[in-house]
């Protein structure tokens, strides 16, 4: 396991905006707080979501990835890259392997923060199938491709970017979660992120009380008492 003087780096893949701020904005503001770089990959637009009928697809998409980019600002993330891929129809491609290999070489990451690809039968938000195809699609860019030179050799000899080994991945929404961040501090930090995702959570009467409850309870299950908030992962080791 990594310790945590290890992580200078942090890329985290999500196939929405939102999806990272509802699952690990607290965290990632714990590491931005200490000076750690952290890039956001996210592989659709979020085209298809939102509560507002008036807004067609394509305005969706630029109204989400500019809240993506007010959210991760709320937290310290500067650097939010969109691949484009349709919402709502993403699939463990090869061309989306390659995607996300080629960010990962970009980056050189010691962590990866990505979906959890099982489906989680006891709450069925983490298992969107877009979640779970970027999920899968991300572990298998960590291992074999971002790390063997000749995996898509086009990003070695074409755009030159050499082989990358990550040294762990944290899945959320994973049914079976085993590592837990405590993000007392930095719930408030969190909650704003959310509030930038407007229409998203715009409809939400209570969005403070609603993660308040939620991460209030992961952190009474992680052991660490009332009044503390935590966000879970599984820890996956890739070296």
């Amino acid at each position: 396991m990594l310790a945590e003087s290890e992580i200078g780096r942090v890329l985290v893949v999500t196939a929405h905006p939102d999806d990272v701020d509802f699952g690990a904005a607290g965290s990632i503001a714990r590491f931005t707080d200490r000076g750690v770089e952290v890039t956001y990959c996210v592989v659709t637009d979020g085209d298809a979501g939102g509560f507002d009928r008036e807004v067609d697809n394509g305005g969706m998409a630029e109204l989400r990835r500019s809240e993506q980019t007010a959210a991760a600002k709320a937290v310290g993330v500067t650097d939010v890259r969109f691949l484009g891929y349709p919402d709502g129809t993403v699939v463990q491609s090869l061309d989306l392997r390659r995607d996300i290999a080629r960010v990962i070489r970009q980056v050189r990451p010691d962590l990866v923060i990505t979906h959890s690809p099982e489906r989680n039968y006891r709450f069925v938000a983490p298992s969107h199938p877009d979640h779970r195809a970027v999920g899968g699609a991300t572990l298998d860019a960590v291992y074999p491709d971002a790390r063997n030179p000749y995996a898509f050799p086009e990003l070695l000899h074409q755009e030159g970017l050499e082989a990358w080994t990550v040294g762990e991945v944290w899945l959320n929404g994973s049914p079976t979660p085993d590592h837990h961040v405590d993000i007392t501090e930095t719930v408030d930090r969190k909650i704003n992120a959310l509030r930038a995702h407007a229409s998203q959570v715009g409809h939400m009467g209570d969005l403070d009380g609603f993660v308040r409850d939620r991460f209030g309870r992961t952190a009474v299950a992680a052991g660490l008492g009332e009044g503390r908030y935590a966000e879970a992962f599984q820890r996956v080791l890739t070296i």
